[in-house]
């Protein structure tokens, strides 16, 4: 599900992630299961309530190679 990403309209980090669950723009959400629970946690919370589909990566690296950056990332949605 995470070569998903390669090719869709997202955006990668927290604030970005926030700001696109909070507008209703997030149609799926993608957290790290190695990420800190404290960045993961609130945006889980927030996609569920938005009920926006939570997908869990396996690392960060993972995530953020599928999202086409060099440095791993916690977070990620598609828009």
């Amino acid at each position: 599900m995470l070569n998903e990403l390669t090719r869709a309209d997202k955006v990668v980090g927290v604030k970005q992630v926030r700001r696109a669950l909070a507008s209703g723009q997030a149609k799926r959400l993608y957290l790290a299961k190695d990420a800190d629970p404290q960045l993961t946690q609130p945006l889980e919370h927030q996609a569920q309530e938005a009920g926006v589909e939570v997908v869990w990566a396996d690392t960060m690296k993972a995530l953020g190679r599928a999202c086409g950056i060099a440095v791993g990332a916690s977070v990620a949605a598609i828009v």
